[in-house]
């Protein structure tokens, strides 16, 4: 029987625990960005929102991986208030303008988890990214600019995902809210764009439309975000990128 001396025994264990260092368990692998529409957004049972904003606001900057990571650290809004007038404007609560539950929530659901980067460690790095990267992408100035606005009239699945896909030279995914009142025709709602560990633009992962979804995978063929009520927009129907009410 061979026994391992302890010099042996020593560098592997030093090599476990680089390896841990280089990557963590559960370390996530990618961040979406994820943009929502302030009129549909307001339009999905929402009594108490505020509609009023006509261009796009960040939802959240979400890791791929983990929800909830660490109930002990609380948000603390004293920590990011050089950020509070940016926040206010770029990542409002629709819901409720003055009040900070929502980045508490977008926090410890998100923001716990995305800090497992040390890019990303602390409040402070973790929304002033999120704001960053949000303001270079600068998404709202680039539909308009390529001629993509709120209107009456419908676009395709189609020239949506072009402009973005061509400017970018990236996927985003992008989901809609389904009208029980005319069900030929989705309302624009969510686009998430996504970058890699390093902040580099990545292609967000492919989805399954409605049609291309096997049979049997229950009661959700369009991937819906329970959280959000949007779903993957089917790519062969109409489009409606809803006004200022």
């Amino acid at each position: 029987m061979r026994l391992c001396s302890p010099l042996l025994l020593c560098l592997a264990t030093a090599a476990l625990s680089t390896a841990f260092l280089i990557s963590p368990p559960h370390m996530w692998t990618k961040l979406i960005l994820t943009h929502h529409w302030p009129s549909t957004f307001c339009s999905m049972e929402h009594p108490a929102c505020h509609p009023n904003i006509s261009y796009w606001t960040l939802h959240g900057l979400w890791p791929d991986k983990g929800i909830d990571c660490n109930s002990s650290w609380h948000f603390n809004s004293s920590q990011i208030e050089d950020l509070l007038l940016d926040m206010k404007k770029s990542w409002p609560d629709l819901r409720n303008p003055l009040s900070a539950a929502f980045w508490k929530y977008e926090w410890n659901k998100h923001g716990t988890c995305a800090a497992k980067a040390a890019s990303l460690n602390s409040q402070h790095k973790y929304f002033s990214k999120a704001l960053e990267l949000y303001h270079k992408l600068d998404l709202d100035s680039i539909l308009k600019k390529f001629d993509i606005t709120p209107s009456e009239k419908y676009y395709t699945f189609s020239q949506i995902e072009g402009v973005i896909e061509n400017f970018y030279g990236v996927t985003p995914k992008i989901q809609c809210a389904h009208s029980s009142k005319n069900a030929d025709v989705q309302i624009l709602g969510q686009i998430e764009i996504c970058f890699s560990p390093d902040f580099t633009l990545l292609d967000c992962e492919k989805q399954f439309t409605m049609k291309s979804i096997p049979k049997g995978d229950g009661d959700n063929p369009m991937a819906v975000d329970k959280a959000s009520g949007f779903s993957v927009c089917d790519h062969d129907m109409p489009v409606y990128y809803p006004p200022l009410p």
